[in-house]
């Protein structure tokens, strides 16, 4: 069983800022300020003492701390060699079993996370501990972050592409990228598209640049992820992957022509395509929804013939 830690000495924990761990402007640090935030994002993740949640970028450890108290088990990646070293000293200090620090970046961390169905106790603290699964309806741990900014899509992603995703994600990240990734048509974009074939996205609230330090030039939001089960198959969503992106490429012009040059394919073809599909070739590529994107896609190998 992991040590209750009360909330008086967890917000003393994370709030400290020792001179050697201050934030590094190229690895997007912004550390959340107000507890109050941090309890609103734990709060959406719905934890469980039998969850099992990965955090990225823990930074000094305003939430880590705050998941420990609510989760089965924590595995902290941080790639700042200081700050997962700083953690460390005050997991150790503090007699804190149930996390774990990964000091890697995460864009390189290979990880196939499973839950634990008990609270995971020191004997599972090795990451080897954590194996795959194949089934991405199967999963259950959950990712609860703040993100940093300048990796934060790509994070996304990386989890929600994985064959073992998540059950669901609550990350902070820049207000415009949350705004995209949740978006609908006629505001939609390559990020949204993609996101959303993976996910349900929900923006749950915005965050004033003035919660976080160093303060950044924008202002941030809550998303809920969930991810979903893909409708495609999986040999359809290399073509999906085709078609979007050259769909994307000039965002502001009409799809059809789009594509013609992308995919290099007649336009009477394009044409044809679309009436298939009941799409007017007219149309822009931000105002379509991802089952349209699909439709085309599930129809493509017509085209090609």
């Amino acid at each position: 069983m992991h040590k209750t830690i009360s909330r008086d000495k967890i917000k003393n924990l994370s709030n400290e800022r020792p001179a050697p761990a201050g934030p590094i402007k190229a690895l997007g640090q912004n550390f959340l300020r107000y507890e109050k935030i941090v309890w609103q994002v734990i709060g959406v993740a719905n934890l469980k003492p039998s969850d099992t949640v990965i955090e990225v970028g823990p930074g000094k450890g305003a939430l880590t701390f705050k998941l420990a108290q609510k989760a089965g088990k924590v595995m902290a990646v941080e790639k700042d060699q200081r700050l997962a070293g700083l953690l460390q000293e005050k997991l150790s200090a503090n007699d804190i079993k149930n996390v774990e620090i990964v000091n890697e970046d995460i864009l390189n961390f290979q990880f196939s996370p499973q839950c634990y169905s008990e609270p995971a106790g020191e004997e599972s603290r090795d990451s080897s501990a954590i194996r795959p699964q194949n089934d991405r309806s199967n999963s259950n741990y959950k990712v609860v972050a703040n993100l940093p900014y300048n990796i934060a899509t790509a994070v996304i992603m990386k989890f929600l592409e994985t064959k073992n995703p998540p059950k669901l994600m609550v990350v902070i990240v820049q207000k415009e990228i949350g705004q995209k990734i949740a978006a609908k048509p006629p505001k939609m974009s390559k990020l949204s598209v993609f996101s959303q074939l993976y996910s349900e996205v929900k923006i749950v609230d915005y965050i004033s640049r003035k919660c976080f330090y160093p303060q950044p030039k924008v202002d941030g939001a809550i998303l809920l992820i969930q991810p979903k089960k893909i409708i495609i198959k999986p040999k359809a969503l290399a073509i999906f992957t085709r078609i979007a992106r050259a769909g994307f490429v000039w965002p502001r012009k009409q799809l059809a022509n789009n594509l013609a040059k992308g995919l290099d394919i007649d336009k009477n073809k394009i044409n044809q395509w679309f009436g298939q599909n009941q799409i007017l070739p007219t149309r822009r590529p931000e105002t379509l929804t991802v089952e349209e994107w699909i439709k085309l896609t599930e129809s493509f190998p017509q085209v090609i013939m």
